[in-house]
């Protein structure tokens, strides 16, 4: 073990939330636990200069409570930029829930989270993200009016998922119309890795439209069904190195690194899962010196916070819709941006929110 690692694993011991690589200048982490029902949670709140925290619970199997803690973290810090670069007048949060959604998850335990999120009296909204239904927003409701993404039956506005796989989809024709000179994605090959709710919601948008779809999952009875719903073919080798137009991961983040960047033979990266890029900063230059699009995932991913931002502001679903339509223009805005000033995609869409955020700042 080198002099480095043992330094960097000391640090970790000496300050655990502060020796964090992926911590950014976070207001408030919390940590939450309750014997009874076996919940253990981390709340991470990154800014609140734009408006309250706004980000969905994740419920995982970490391998590690670290694993959590730099999730946690790496997620509400994405969801700042995400509100900024959208417009919303929200700050970025997030939480996760330690264990098997399948197995672990209660009623009792949903409360409990619910509690906590109470406690923070609105600093942080809660809402869904993997591992999560509509339902268990119903339920954290119960006992804190902290939550968004309720059932529109109960007031809220329902599933995010179909918006935010509509915003990715935005995006990505917004990406191919930068690359290829047209937004028509009819017989365009899209490999979507991951074939969850959102998932399945864009590869419905993309067949509509005629494109050639392939499909990878973990789950082979999902992607059985997928696939004869959709027509779509399951793609069984490496995705990284699929032979197709357009790579549009969906699943948990950190797939864009050193072991699959040199393997991409896609030539637009437009996904809906969170934290793409394993280092933001490297590896976003790597692509645009690879030539490849990178259509920044926390701003076509925003779909599903502009849905439950709508329970908040009390507007209905044409405009929920036409607000995530509108992400279509803003990512051509930031790639021709990119372009024009020789940086990456993720840091001319990252310029743009940490400037609405300096800006609200010297407001105050």
């Amino acid at each position: 073990m080198t002099v480095d690692v043992l330094k960097a694993n000391e640090l970790k011991k000496a300050a655990p939330v502060f020796g964090q690589l992926s911590f950014d200048d976070h207001e408030q982490v919390v940590f939450c636990n309750d014997k009874d029902t076996g919940l253990k949670a981390i709340i991470g709140i990154h800014n609140t200069v734009l408006g309250p925290a706004l980000g969905g619970t994740r419920m995982w199997n970490y391998n590690s409570e670290w694993d959590a803690l730099n999730d946690v973290l790496r997620l509400s810090r994405g969801m700042t930029f995400k509100s900024a670069v959208t417009g919303l007048n929200l700050g970025g949060g997030k939480a996760v829930i330690i264990g098997d959604a399948k197995t672990q998850k209660t009623p009792e335990l949903m409360r409990k989270f619910g509690e906590f999120v109470h406690s923070l009296s609105g600093k942080y909204i809660t809402a869904e993200d993997v591992g999560m239904e509509t339902a268990d927003m119903d339920t954290v409701r119960e006992v804190t009016p902290y939550v968004t993404g309720i059932s529109e039956d109960k007031g809220g506005a329902g599933n995010p998922s179909p918006v935010t796989a509509y915003g990715v989809y935005m995006g990505m024709k917004a990406a191919a119309k930068f690359r290829f000179g047209n937004d028509d994605l009819q017989g365009r090959s899209v490999l979507v890795e991951g074939i969850g709710h959102v998932g399945e919601s864009l590869v419905a948008y993309l067949a509509k439209e005629g494109a050639k779809i392939f499909i990878s999952d973990i789950n082979e009875a999902k992607l059985q069904q997928v696939k004869e719903i959709y027509n779509a073919e399951i793609f069984s080798g490496d995705v990284y190195a699929a032979n197709v137009d357009i790579y549009s991961p969906c699943a948990l983040g950190a797939t864009i690194n050193d072991n699959t960047i040199e393997r991409l033979r896609a030539v637009i990266i437009a996904g809906a899962a969170n934290n793409q890029l394993a280092d933001d900063t490297r590896h976003g230059i790597v692509l645009r010196e690879k030539g490849i699009v990178y259509a920044p995932d926390f701003l076509i991913n925003a779909g599903g916070i502009i849905n439950v931002y709508a329970e908040l502001e009390g507007y209905g679903r044409k405009e929920i819709m036409e607000k995530t339509e509108n992400i279509y223009n803003t990512t051509l805005e930031i790639l021709n941006s990119a372009e024009a000033n020789d940086i990456s995609t993720h840091e001319a869409a990252l310029k743009v929110a940490q400037q609405r955020i300096a800006d609200r700042k010297n407001k105050k």
